[in-house]
């Protein structure tokens, strides 16, 4: 039993008229009164709330969440009783999300049930631990509270960011990802391969238009070319310590993981093959690039399971490794972090020697919370150094870039939020222009 505001007020009362009782007598007979009415009513409110059980609640949710999204999770509560309740469900969710909000305040007629619906967005794989979830209730005369403690423990799974998956998959057999700010692609040439005439629509390029097939039907026909298939896109995921920076509570390497099983997805709609390859101090994780069926599960179940030692990375043996288990050419995506020339001449040797033989296309990241401190004014002689380094920071990436470039290397600097988008333009660009 918990004691609630309102009978602590109706204490304090009691009190002050006990207090006024020493002047005036009628005070007094007003607070003998009042305790009488207070333990009365406590004792009905009482009655009424523990004659029985009275209250259920239960957790719905999915088995598995994903990570950097938000997933919901419903409760619903269902009242037994044949009066109002006034209640208050606390859920207790895993410790990880740091979150004070989860408790909401509603009320029940006699025998209703209502369903509660909140998100929760966790921004690191692993296992999760729901508790139980906590109803207080009350009656009409919200004097004592009963506690009820329902439903049952739980571990969630935290994935990479499957959620996008859908986001994402309609798009991509439509050809419409412009729509989620993915920019379209023109189609450089006509060397890919005829397969259809149809009929013209709002969009389509006028450069395509087939005449002949026009005049014969009376109406605007397009020739529809198909891309070349079955080229494979490997994902290669640098889990070294330069990944465990964090933008907007997540880590670079679990950006990297959830656009990996993106651009997976997308490559795959587009009938080629994706192939996940993870390496630190040694090569760790190898998926070959393939479409089957079952091919993404198979990938996700990889990508869940990725962990660092915040080792230095071995390119070398990134090399070796390449060389051994992919032998037809392919575009390898590398995620990685360089922050500056030193540590890209280091890698450099490595890189070209992976780019004689595929196309690379290196990934890195802008420090967003850098660049915008370097644009804010310079308040002293202090102040103008700082903003000097984080502009030399921003330059330091830039020639980053055109270091890769010089080599033959494609690059790709990103802001951390954008890489998904980002690498996603990237491919469909690199694809239309046939470059691997």
């Amino acid at each position: 039993m918990f004691l609630t505001r309102r009978f602590y007020l109706v204490i304090t009362f009691i009190v002050l008229l006990f207090l006024a009782g020493y002047k005036f007598d009628w005070c007094y007979v007003a607070a003998i009164a009042a305790t009488a009415l207070l333990i009365m009513a406590v004792l009905v409110e009482a009655i009424m709330l523990y004659h029985k059980r009275g209250v259920e609640a239960s957790r719905l949710c999915a088995e598995r969440f994903s990570n950097g999204d938000e997933n919901k999770v419903e409760i619903r509560v269902e009242s037994q009783f044949k009066f109002p309740l006034s209640l208050k469900v606390i859920d207790e969710i895993p410790f990880v999300f740091q979150r004070r909000d989860v408790n909401f305040k509603l009320s029940l007629k006699p025998l209703e049930g209502k369903t509660i619906i909140y998100h929760l967005r966790p921004t690191k794989r692993g296992v999760y631990g729901f508790g139980k979830i906590r109803v207080f209730v009350s009656t009409v005369i919200g004097l004592i509270q009963r506690r009820f403690s329902c439903g049952e423990p739980q571990e969630i799974k935290v994935y990479p960011s499957y959620l996008m998956l859908n986001q994402y998959e309609l798009m991509a057999i439509s050809n419409n990802l412009s729509e989620l700010g993915i920019k379209k692609i023109r189609r450089i040439g006509n060397n890919t391969e005829f397969e259809q005439i149809k009929d013209y629509v709002s969009g389509d390029d006028y450069r395509t238009i087939n005449w002949k097939a026009t005049a014969r039907r009376n109406k605007l026909m397009v020739n529809v070319y198909s891309d070349e298939k079955s080229q494979q896109v490997i994902n290669v995921i640098d889990k070294g310590r330069v990944m465990q920076q964090a933008f907007g509570g997540m880590t670079l390497l679990d950006r990297a993981i959830n656009a990996s099983l993106v651009l997976s997805y997308i490559a795959m709609n587009k009938e080629d093959k994706a192939g996940i390859v993870t390496f630190e101090k040694q090569f760790d994780t190898y998926v070959r690039p393939e479409r089957s069926a079952g091919h993404m599960q198979e990938i996700l179940n990889n990508l869940y399971h990725q962990e660092t030692t915040f080792g230095e990375s071995d390119y070398s043996s990134l090399c070796v490794n390449i060389r051994r288990f992919v032998t037809k050419r392919s575009l390898l995506i590398i995620y990685t972090n360089f922050f500056g020339q030193n540590a890209l001449q280091r890698q450099l040797a490595y890189l070209k020697q992976l780019n004689n033989n595929h196309v690379v296309l290196v990934v890195f990241f802008e420090d967003a919370e850098l660049e915008e401190y370097s644009k804010e004014p310079s308040r002293d002689m202090q102040d103008y150094y700082c903003h000097a380094i984080a502009r030399n920071v921003a330059y330091e990436k830039q020639s980053v870039v055109a270091t890769l470039r010089q080599h033959g290397i494609y690059a790709l600097l990103t802001k951390p939020e954008n890489l998904t988008v980002n690498v996603i333009n990237r491919y469909l660009e690199m694809k239309a222009a046939h470059l691997f």
